[in-house]
């Protein structure tokens, strides 16, 4: 899954960016609101975590022009201001939940995957392709009840295409979902990620889960 942070303090940025990316996310930071509006129009995000104070546009201006050309991926707002006006107005604009700084690590990703669950983006967390399981929140997999170990890009790779089983995934969308926006298209990146996955999850006998698709990409099915 794929969070935009959007925060001119660059210290919180990182800090968040590595935070979440050790609980499976990838993440895009923009350090204006500008560039978080403009990245959040132009690519797919599963979540904004996005400061109130900005450069160029606040954080109620992107809420409101998010909501305005129905962009409704949920929007977990950061700020100083704690006063419950504060909170309504933010809420009122388009904002789908509030935290005020300094806030708690902990908190925060526990607000982050709270919203993740709500109806509109509920995400199963445990996910089954034929007899191969995934544990979206133990990070964990396993294939005929044998635990397997995948380093994270590997792990959300293969999560990503357990997500959308039955249906071609192009590279792109997974360079889109699973990588973030310095990633080289070019790049043979994805096939060896791939390679590396069937090595682990394929069992001589079994059918084999992860099919290439010629010229389209990648399907993961049990019976393709």
């Amino acid at each position: 899954m794929k969070i935009l942070i959007i925060d001119d303090d660059n210290g919180i940025t990182s800090f968040l960016k590595r935070a979440l990316q050790e609980q499976c996310f990838e993440v895009d930071i923009a350090n204006t609101g500008t560039d978080g509006l403009f990245y959040a129009k132009t690519n797919q995000y599963d979540l904004i975590v996005c400061d109130f104070l900005l450069p160029g546009k606040n954080g109620d201006q992107i809420c409101t022009e998010l909501r305005a050309e129905n962009i409704n991926l949920p929007i977990l707002m950061l700020s100083v201001q704690g006063e419950p006006s504060q909170k309504a107005s933010l809420l009122n604009c388009g904002a789908d939940d509030y935290l005020t700084k300094p806030f708690s690590l902990e908190e925060l990703v526990a607000r982050v995957k709270a919203l993740l669950r709500r109806p509109k983006k509920m995400e199963l967390s445990r996910l089954v392709c034929g007899d191969l399981e995934i544990d979206s929140d133990e990070h964990s997999v396993k294939r005929a009840s044998k635990e397997i170990h995948l380093p994270l890009k590997e792990f959300m790779l293969l999560e990503y295409l357990a997500k959308n089983a039955g249906r071609v995934v192009t590279r792109s969308e997974i360079i889109e979902h699973v990588w973030d926006m310095n990633a080289d298209l070019f790049s043979n990146t994805i096939e060896a990620h791939v390679s590396n996955i069937r090595k682990k999850i394929d069992i001589p006998g079994k059918s084999n889960l992860i099919h290439t698709i010629s010229g389209r990409g990648y399907k993961m099915d049990v019976g393709a």
